[in-house]
This record gives C-alpha cells, sequence and structure tokens, in this order.
C-alpha cells in the first residue's frame, strides 16, 4: 500500500468515526482489520504524517542483500520465496530471517523491478504398457 492510498484509508476511517460508526463497523466496511483501526483512529494527520515518514525509511533486514536478490530472481524468474528462504540460509548462516518475510520482500521486488514469476507446467503423456519383461520397478529394502 503506497502513501495515498494509506493516506485515502485514514480519512475515511476518520469520515466514518464522525458519523458515528463504532471500530468494527469501520473495519468491515473498508475491508481492513480492526487493529489497523484501533491504531489509526485517535491519530492526528500529524500523528499520522510522522508515522508514514517513519515507515518510509525503515530498514528492512533483506536490504542488505537486495541486489543478489534481485539478480537471483532475473536470472531465476521462476524460482520459488521458500527456494530463496534456502538459499539464503546456506550462503548467509548470520542472516536469520523468516519465510514470511522473504515471501514479503520477494513479492515487493517482483512488483518494484517488474519479474513476473513464470510458471512452468511439465507436460504429461500417457504411454503404452510395454509387453511383459520389458519393465520392472525398483524398490527399497529397509532394514529393521
Amino acid at each position: 500500500m503506497n502513501k495515498m492510498e494509506r493516506w485515502n484509508m485514514y480519512l475515511e476511517i476518520q469520515q466514518l468515526k464522525k458519523l458515528g460508526l463504532n471500530k468494527s463497523q469501520i473495519a468491515r466496511r473498508l475491508g481492513i482489520s480492526r487493529n489497523t483501526v484501533y491504531k489509526y483512529i485517535n491519530m492526528t494527520p500529524e500523528e499520522f504524517e510522522d508515522m508514514l515518514e517513519h515507515m518510509e525509511v525503515r530498514q528492512k533486514k533483506l536490504d542488505c542483500i537486495k541486489e543478489k536478490l534481485i539478480t537471483w530472481l532475473k536470472q531465476y524468474p521462476d524460482i520459488s520465496s521458500a527456494q530463496i528462504h534456502d538459499w539464503i540460509k546456506e550462503r548467509y548462516p548470520d542472516l536469520t530471517v523468516g519465510e514470511s518475510t522473504v515471501r514479503c520482500y520477494v513479492s515487493q521486488l517482483r512488483k518494484e523491478y517488474s519479474i513476473p514469476k513464470i510458471k512452468t507446467t511439465r507436460q504429461y503423456e500417457a504411454i503404452e504398457d510395454p509387453p511383459m519383461g520389458q519393465q520392472m520397478q525398483a524398490g527399497r529394502k529397509t532394514i529393521g
């Protein structure tokens, strides 16, 4: 959500508050969580502006490897966030981030740099059964 969208949401919350709607009604009407309404409903416009400015300069955990992530996404556009998370754990063991953090960050990078996720589908095709004795299945022996 960009700055203008946040301002519109803030103003709508304030208007609905003036109309006498309670926090749950405002949340349902705007399709946002009640926690968001609680957070914004008693803020002055100046406090809201300060909060937005603070959000813009906030450092994110993955900013330190942003260029590497962009390179991976451009080189492997079909890569998943889970795979990127695994690569981060392998290559940067000191950097501890959760999967959801990686997923959100990668999603933001894909939007910002216009790197759509390319989905490849495997082609399957039925084959005729080979004659008896031409094909076998290998099993795994368990010891126990």
